[in-house]
């Protein structure tokens, strides 16, 4: 699977509180069980107007599929080439 870093703009997102994003939590996962296993989410980060998701899947397709079904826009999607941390400049 390829690895994506997905760009949502969501005004106020970053002034939810838990219960809501629980609930923005849980209707993703149900679309991501409709897409039985061709996306995966990893993790997001929330801030002030706009989430940005990491997900897992075969093709941008899949993403936007994902995107679709819940309800939550992908305003930008773009494959990751690769990825660096501290320790690859050791």
């Amino acid at each position: 699977m390829k690895r994506y870093v997905i760009e949502r703009e969501i005004p106020g997102v970053g002034q939810l509180n838990a219960e809501q994003l629980k609930g923005a939590s849980a209707t993703s996962n149900e679309a991501l069980a409709k897409l039985n296993g061709k996306v995966q989410w990893v993790q997001s980060f929330v801030v002030d107007d706009k989430t940005f998701c990491i997900y897992l899947a075969e093709s941008e397709a899949d993403v936007q599929e994902h995107a679709k079904l819940s309800g939550f826009p992908a305003s930008k999607v773009s494959e990751v080439r690769s990825v660096i941390d501290p320790m690859t400049g050791v």
